[in-house]
């Protein structure tokens, strides 16, 4: 029996992507399972560790290539996870390294999925900059990445503690950065000094993701409501004995730290 398989919408060019992102994704694994059959063949325990340590690499990378996948470009997506998760991912295959630690912290916002995958775009190119140029000298290597909304304004800063006045000189990789800022309707400012460098990506929300940050704002409004009616009014009596009930405060910043594993630390939200 003949079957057909039935073909899927393809907007905006996405098969060519999910294309690039299957061969990218088999020729990762391959290259995983040769390496660690020949470390499983060898006999020297030093040419055996090598292996296992580039096998390692090859996994990290893998990671950050997953975590960059494009969300469906049909509904608004959660940019604070997606970018968490890439930090995370990115501190474990990359800058750990290092001994880099990164911190992030996002507000609730959601994105179209394409925009939101241009914006893992440019934050990994901005940190792989970082891991590959920033010199540290005596100072413990740390990044940052923020993600802020400003009225109906992102603002997506990178920023570290190194220096390297050729991180804004711009290469091939800043130059995608610039072309994938133009794209979203924004642009990236760069700043260089001896106590660090910083890039900031403004650009604005489209409709639909303005209609997603009311409704977002109207859920958090309603939530800070519910809040308030559970604080217990004082009594006479417990005013004057000293005896006010507090609401136990709520934890839960948006925030993620993402030392160097080495530490033995994890992904902290």
């Amino acid at each position: 029996m003949t079957k057909h398989i039935a073909p899927l919408p393809d907007p905006a060019g996405s098969l060519l992507l999910r294309e690039l992102n299957h061969r990218v994704n088999n020729e990762l694994t391959g290259a995983i399972c040769t390496i660690s059959a020949k470390a499983v063949e060898s006999n020297d325990v030093a040419v055996k560790a090598a292996l296992l340590d580039v096998v390692d690499l090859l996994h990290g990378y893998a990671d950050v290539h997953k975590a960059l996948r494009m969300p469906d470009p049909g509904h608004l997506t959660d940019a604070a996870r997606y970018i968490q998760h890439l930090c995370f991912s990115i501190t474990k295959g990359r800058l750990n390294r290092l001994n880099m630690r990164l911190l992030c912290s996002a507000d609730d916002l959601r994105l179209e999925g394409e925009r939101c995958w241009k914006l893992g775009l440019i934050v990994s190119e901005l940190l792989t900059n970082v891991a590959r140029h920033a010199r540290f000298d005596d100072r413990h290597p740390e990044a940052q990445v923020t993600l802020r909304l400003a009225g109906n304004v992102v603002k997506c800063a990178v920023s570290d503690n190194g220096s390297a006045s050729d991180l804004i000189v711009r290469g091939r990789g800043l130059t995608i950065v610039g072309e994938l800022a133009s794209s979203l309707g924004g642009r990236v400012h760069a700043s260089c000094a001896a106590e660090g460098s910083s890039f900031l990506l403004t650009f604005p929300l489209t409709e639909s993701e303005q209609r997603g940050a009311g409704a977002t704002r109207v859920v958090l409004k309603r939530s800070r409501v519910r809040r308030a009616h559970k604080l217990q009014v004082p009594s006479t009596e417990d005013t004057v004995a000293g005896q006010v009930s507090r609401p136990v405060e709520e934890g839960g910043t948006g925030s993620g730290v993402f030392p160097s594993l080495q530490d033995g630390e994890g992904f902290r939200r």
